[in-house]
C-alpha cells in the first residue's frame, strides 16, 4: 500500500444537491474518539442510533441517524462511520467540517488528535480501499461504478451480477485450471529423469484443449457484458434534408433535434442515447454534408464536426432521399460523401445505405448500387428502406444494429464486463494458443510452453488485479464518484 492508504478519509458519499437524506463517510483505524465527540456517546456496532450531531460548542448541528461498523466487517474493511442527515448542501458541509475539526482536536485523557491525519477522500478512494482490504476484487470494484452509471435496466441487472462476483468466479475457475496444467508442466522440468511422462499420463493436451474452449465462452460473455457498458456510436450522416434529424427524432422516440425543410437547420452535433434490448446506442446526428457555394461558417464548422463524428463511429448511417433520387446533381453529391467515406473511414465501419421517405416515394425501389458512383472501399455497405415519419422498417433498422454491435439476443446470466477486460481475454487466448504450439513440440519446448501458461495466467490476473500496478488503479479509481 501508499502511505496516502493508511489516512483516515472523509466525504459526502451523497450526491450534489439537495435531498431527503445526505451521508458524510468517515474510514480510518480507532474511530471511537471522533464517535464520542461527534455522537456524545459510543455507538452499538452496526445499530442505528437515531442522535444530535455535535457542533464543537455542543450544540446539535442536525438530528439523524448513527451506524459504527467496526472493522473487518465495513465496506472497506476498516472502521467506518456513517452519520446519515437531512439531504441539504449546507448541513453536509457543515458535518463534513466538524469531522476534520474534532478529529484534530486533542483527546482529554491523552492529549493526542482523536484521528490523527484525517482528510477528504479522493474519489473512488473507499471503494480502492475495499479492494485493497480484501473486501472485493478488482472487477467487482468496477461494477460498483458500473451499477451507478448503468445507461439501461440490463446494464444494471448485470452489473449486479458483477458485483455478487460471477464474473470473478468464471475468471477464478479459468485461473484455478491454468494453475493445475502449469503445475504439470513444472513437474516435467523438475523431474526430466523420471521415466513417467507427466504431460502425456495428465492427458495435458486435453487439459489445455478444455481450457481454451471455457476460455472462449467466458469471452463471449464478456463481450456481451462490455457491449452492455460501453454501447456503440451510431452517426447518421448525408446530404442536408436528407430526414436525418426526423431519423434520429423516431429511433429516440422524441422531438431532439429541430426538423424543417430548410437546408442546413442542423448546424451541429445532437446526441442521444437510446437502448435497444437493452444495448445503448449511442445515436448521433450531424450537419448535412455538402460543398460548394452557399455554405456560411457556421455550416462549415458544423460539417466539420460531423466529420469527426463519422471518423469516430462504429457504425455509419448513410441517409437518402427516395424523393430526390432523379434530382439534377443529387446522386453525384451522394457519390462524392461516398467517396470521401471510403478516404475517410477504418475499415472495421460498418456503411449503410437507408434509403429515407419510402412513405412519399411509394412505388420507388431502392436504386442499385452505382459502382461507378460508388467506389470499392473496402467497407461493407448494406441497403435498407424506411420511412422516419410512418416509422416502417425502423424495427430492422434496430435488430441490424444490434447484428452489427455483434449483439446475442435471448442471452441470460451476463455480467458486465469492460474493454480492459476484453483485452486481458485476448492476450489469455494468444498465449494459450503459443501454449499449444510448444505442447505439441514436447520436450523441445517445454520452457516456452511453461512461460506460455505463466504470461496466461498474469493477464487473467490483471482482471481481477490480484497483480495490479499503482498507475492501474489509480486509473480506474479515478473515474468513481467522491464519497464512493
Amino acid at each position: 500500500m501508499l502511505p496516502r492508504h493508511q489516512d483516515p478519509i472523509v466525504a459526502i458519499a451523497t450526491a450534489p444537491g439537495r435531498g431527503a437524506v445526505g451521508i458524510v463517510r468517515v474510514s480510518g483505524r480507532g474511530l471511537d474518539g471522533l464517535v464520542q465527540a461527534l455522537c456524545g456517546k459510543p455507538l452499538r456496532p452496526r445499530e442505528a442510533h437515531y442522535l444530535p450531531f455535535r457542533d464543537g460548542d455542543g450544540s446539535p448541528i442536525d438530528h439523524g441517524l448513527a451506524l459504527h461498523f467496526p472493522a473487518p466487517h465495513s465496506y472497506t474493511g476498516e472502521d467506518v462511520l456513517e452519520l446519515q442527515a437531512h439531504g441539504g448542501p449546507v448541513v453536509l458541509q457543515l458535518l463534513l467540517a466538524r469531522c476534520l475539526a474534532a478529529a484534530a482536536e486533542s483527546e482529554p485523557t491523552t492529549g493526542r488528535p482523536r484521528l490523527a491525519g484525517l482528510r477528504l477522500a479522493q474519489p473512488g478512494e473507499f471503494t480502492e480501499r475495499a479492494f485493497l482490504n480484501d473486501k472485493i476484487d478488482l472487477a467487482q470494484a468496477e461494477a460498483i461504478a458500473d451499477l451507478i452509471d448503468a445507461s439501461t435496466e440490463a446494464a444494471a441487472r448485470s452489473a449486479s451480477r458483477s458485483l455478487s462476483g460471477d464474473f470473478s468466479r468464471e475468471i477464478g475457475a479459468l485461473r484455478e485450471a491454468l494453475v493445475h496444467l502449469r503445475m504439470l508442466v513444472e513437474a516435467t522440468l523438475d523431474f526430466p529423469e523420471e521415466e513417467i511422462d507427466f504431460l502425456q499420463k495428465a492427458d495435458a493436451q486435453g487439459q489445455l484443449t478444455r481450457l481454451q474452449a471455457q476460455l472462449n465462452t467466458v469471452l463471449q460473455k464478456t463481450r456481451q457484458g462490455a457491449l452492455l457498458r460501453e454501447g456503440i456510436k451510431v452517426v447518421i450522416a448525408g446530404q442536408p434534408n436528407a430526414g436525418k434529424s426526423s431519423l434520429l427524432n423516431a429511433l429516440a422516440g422524441a422531438e431532439l433535434a429541430i426538423v424543417t425543410p430548410i437546408a442546413g437547420t442542423t448546424r451541429d452535433v445532437v446526441q442521444q442515447t437510446i437502448q435497444i434490448e437493452g444495448v445503448p446506442l449511442h445515436v448521433i446526428d450531424t450537419a448535412g454534408l455538402r460543398e460548394g457555394e452557399g455554405i456560411d461558417a457556421v455550416e462549415r464548422i458544423g460539417i466539420e464536426r460531423a466529420w469527426d463524428q463519422i471518423q469516430g463511429a462504429d457504425a455509419v448511417l448513410f441517409l437518402h432521399d427516395l424523393t430526390r433520387t432523379d434530382a439534377p446533381g443529387y446522386r453525384q453529391a451522394d457519390a462524392d460523401i461516398a467517396a470521401l467515406l471510403a478516404r475517410r473511414l477504418p475499415d472495421r465501419v460498418t456503411v449503410i445505405d437507408v434509403w429515407n421517405k419510402a412513405d412519399a416515394a411509394e412505388g420507388t425501389g431502392v436504386p442499385a448500387r452505382d459502382h461507378a458512383a460508388r467506389p470499392a472501399d473496402g467497407h461493407p455497405h448494406e441497403h435498407l428502406r424506411l420511412s422516419a415519419k410512418t416509422g416502417d422498417g425502423l424495427d430492422a433498422l434496430r435488430q441490424r444494429l444490434l447484428q452489427l454491435a455483434g449483439w446475442q439476443s435471448g442471452a441470460e446470466g451476463l455480467y458486465i464486463a469492460r474493454e480492459r477486460h476484453v483485452q486481458a481475454l485476448h492476450r489469455v487466448r494468444d498465449h494459450l494458443e503459443g501454449a499449444d504450439a510448444h505442447l505439441a513440440a514436447r520436450a523441445q519446448s517445454l520452457d516456452l510452453l511453461a512461460e506460455e501458461l505463466r504470461l496466461a495466467q498474469n493477464a487473467l490476473n490483471d482482471i481481477t488485479g490480484a497483480f495490479s500496478a499503482d498507475d492501474l488503479l489509480g486509473v480506474i479509481f479515478s473515474s468513481f464518484c467522491i464519497g464512493k
